[in-house]
């Protein structure tokens, strides 16, 4: 059924899921570069970046919209639309959440300790490693779509889902250790600026608990 819909159709409506997911990891992939720049408290290409992030957050905002506009509605779909589109609003919550934190950080000129920064900088790495995993497991669906979500594809899949599973795990606990080695120093900085430390780090991990549960939608599609 999934082979003849494609060719009625001529291309699988879940395409545009993969372009979306694009957009939101190259999106959180920009963070990287905007944290390097922050460090060394280049603002001039902090803020460059930043409006890379927006630019890139306000495409995947514009793409979310069309693709529940046109999403097709039929019942012969191999899954239901409403968990297609369910998958989709996580998925955007991945640029939604890199624009959040830069925002912070560039409203606010934020400094990030010195004797944390390398530290945090993997993190970072590491939630961009997870948006990266969701990208690479949603990038799948067409060919899920075509195999009517069932055969090796589905294995495939899920074993992609499990490696997000592990570097989720893995950021929470970097986040863990982060946050232990902020309150080490938390007595010599600014008391609002130890605050805003404190949610910029919370804002980064959901970074990886969205693409974590990019994860968890795709594994509602395997069990149809």
């Amino acid at each position: 059924m999934a082979n003849v819909l494609a060719n009625i159709f001529g291309s699988s409506p879940v395409q545009p899921l993969e372009k979306h997911i694009g957009l939101a990891y190259s999106c959180a992939k920009q963070l990287n570069k905007f944290f390097a720049a922050a460090i060394e408290g280049d603002w001039d290409t902090a803020g460059d970046v930043r409006g890379e992030i927006e630019r890139l957050e306000n495409a995947a905002d514009d793409l979310k919209k069309e693709i529940r506009m046109q999403l097709p509605k039929s019942f012969f779909m191999p899954v239901p639309r409403e968990d297609l589109l369910e998958l989709l609003l996580v998925q955007d919550k991945i640029a939604n959440r890199t624009k959040d934190v830069s925002g912070v950080v560039l409203g606010r000129k934020m400094q990030i300790p010195a004797t944390i920064a390398a530290q945090f900088v993997e993190f970072v790495e590491r939630n961009v490693d997870a948006a990266k995993q969701a990208r690479k497991s949603v990038r799948e669906l067409d060919e899920l779509f075509t195999a009517g979500f069932r055969g090796a594809e589905v294995e495939l899949v899920a074993g992609l889902i499990e490696e997000l599973d592990r570097i989720e795990t893995d950021t929470d606990d970097k986040q863990a250790a982060l946050r232990g080695a902020l309150f080490e120093i938390e007595a010599s900085l600014n008391p609002v600026d130890a605050i805003f430390m404190y949610q910029v780090i919370e804002k980064t991990g959901e970074i990886a608990d969205m693409a974590e549960r990019v994860g968890r939608r795709l594994e509602l599609l395997l069990s149809h």
